[in-house]
């Protein structure tokens, strides 16, 4: 029998729209296109995570989302200066470019150019939404269980690589 809550281990489909206070629009997910994920496997932020147990299909639901259970505060000593040199010379830098950046563990993590010159570039390690209050309007579309592949991977095979 199919699940008929959010819960643990569920793969759940849903439409959203992302805003912040200003009332931007930021991230939406439609019916035509919507976000799947692995409930209770950390896929997408814990408030919204925790705002969705218990829905049913067909719910709908506004979720206000503070920065601890979001993105985080805003930090600003997670920024850093690095030599322009360390990047390739036909890279055209520009502020506010996203940057996907490795350490020397291979490890992946996004930084943001906020300042640059011909020796230093400026980056910016927080998440582009840290800081924020996140305003979502969710809509939930379908739940089924997941597989024992997917819950050994923590995430459902059959959805895009989008994580809220």
């Amino acid at each position: 029998m199919p699940p008929t809550t959010i819960q643990n281990g569920v793969v759940v489909s849903l439409e959203y729209t992302l805003t912040l206070d200003d009332g931007e629009v930021v991230d939406e997910a439609t019916a035509d296109d919507p976000l799947e994920y692995l409930h209770g496997a950390d896929n997408i932020i814990p408030g919204l995570e925790k705002a969705l147990t218990g829905l049913k299909i067909g719910d709908r639901k506004q979720v206000v989302i503070q920065p601890e259970e979001g993105y985080g505060e805003y930090d600003p000593e997670d920024m850093e200066e690095v030599e322009r040199s360390l990047f390739p010379d036909d890279l055209e830098l520009e502020e506010g470019m996203m940057l996907t950046m490795s350490d020397e563990n291979d490890n992946l993590f996004d930084a943001v150019v906020v300042d640059y010159d011909d020796e230093i570039v400026t980056l910016d390690f927080n998440h582009p939404l840290a800081g924020e209050t996140l305003h979502f309007t969710v809509r939930v579309l379908a739940l089924r269980d997941a597989t024992e592949e997917e819950k050994l991977h923590g995430h459902p095979h059959n959805a895009d690589a989008d994580h809220v």
